[in-house]
């Protein structure tokens, strides 16, 4: 694959232990609805200096190897002329790019959904290329609930997670495939275990028949947890849950496995990856994040909309990202949170 060099170049400043990625790439709706709770209008302006502001944040990719952005995003500056690619490369962090054009039911499979986003995905990639993109994230969505998801839903949704990293890999991109089972819902941990092992199960299946080279991509997979309606499950009962589907299901030559919070917490996205990381020391792949919330929530809240409150929402970014480091190295406690 001529394109080879490339790709293991972005794994190589990717995956790093104690490195994780930061997911700023919402939506407009998404991060209105963010913008919402602290009261601030999710204007084109307001956006860049919120997503400038993550990227500016001094130390940062101390802890931080990867950040995914939106498309608009990939074209804005800093305040001091630099694109937001250029800014976040500056601290060693790769920017990525957003591609799957969001989710839509799909035809004649009650319960189950399927993104969009492959037409022309391949001249896009090009342009998000030329912008300073070098990987890029691509999501399907499943829900649990009655008769759902189907098993025709889980293989059509692999079907699309397979063909967009091959596209991605063919013009030099690395894909994060993400497949979420989400934790909305009622549902116990076991049934949250069993979906996503038959997820990922069938993702590993089609990447395998559309020749996806398994060492030049990331999983960006769900933790498995009961549905937001049940009790909580302990860190530990996360992690062995957790881990037991991942070595049923992800080939070692994965490099790096970075969860997705779900609509966790931050202190609770942060505690489930500290246990995953002690339950399992000498996996075969990284255990890191692509976190976005949990990740970002501190540091919004702090902000306000604020430029007085820069340093502030900064302080809190840098500190989220420093106790999910610690987590990654399975050295993280609770108590960390006072300091």
């Amino acid at each position: 694959m001529p394109t080879t060099a490339p790709l293991q170049s972005t794994i190589d400043d990717m995956v790093q232990r104690g490195r994780g990625v930061l997911a700023a790439d919402e939506s407009h709706p998404t991060i209105a609805k963010r913008f919402d709770a602290i009261d601030l209008e999710s204007t084109e302006e307001n956006r860049r200096a919120w997503r400038q502001l993550l990227v500016t944040t001094e130390g940062l990719g101390d802890y931080i190897s990867g950040i995914i952005l939106f498309e608009e995003t990939l074209g804005q500056k800093t305040d001091d002329g630099r694109s937001i690619p250029e800014a976040a490369w500056a601290q060693k962090i790769v920017p990525g790019i957003k591609v799957d054009k969001g989710k839509i039911p799909l035809a004649l499979s009650p319960g189950d959904l399927i993104t969009q986003g492959l037409d022309g995905l391949a001249d896009r990639l090009e342009g998000y290329k030329a912008q300073g993109a070098r990987f890029a994230k691509w999501r399907e969505v499943y829900r649990i609930e009655a008769g759902a998801p189907t098993a025709h839903g889980i293989e059509a949704n692999a079907e699309m997670l397979a063909r967009y990293a091959a596209v991605c890999q063919s013009v030099g991109i690395v894909p994060i495939v993400e497949p979420e089972v989400l934790m909305d819902g009622d549902h116990s941990i076991q049934r949250h275990a069993e979906i996503t092992e038959a997820v990922q199960h069938a993702v590993f299946h089609a990447l395998h028949r559309h020749h996806v080279t398994l060492e030049l991509m990331i999983l960006k997979p769900n933790m498995v947890l009961p549905g937001k309606d049940c009790a909580k499950a302990s860190p530990e009962e996360v992690a062995e849950a957790t881990l037991k589907v991942l070595r049923r299901t992800v080939p070692a030559a994965v490099p790096s496995i970075n969860f997705l919070s779900g609509g966790q917490g931050p202190e609770e996205a942060t505690l489930n990856l500290n246990a995953i990381n002690q339950q399992a020391p000498n996996a075969p792949w990284l255990l890191s994040i692509s976190y976005g919330r949990a990740l970002q929530q501190p540091a919004l809240h702090a902000w306000m909309g604020r430029d007085e409150n820069r340093a502030a929402a900064q302080a809190a970014l840098l500190k989220r990202a420093r106790l999910n480091h610690l987590a990654m190295l399975g050295e993280y406690n609770p108590s960390m949170e006072q300091e």
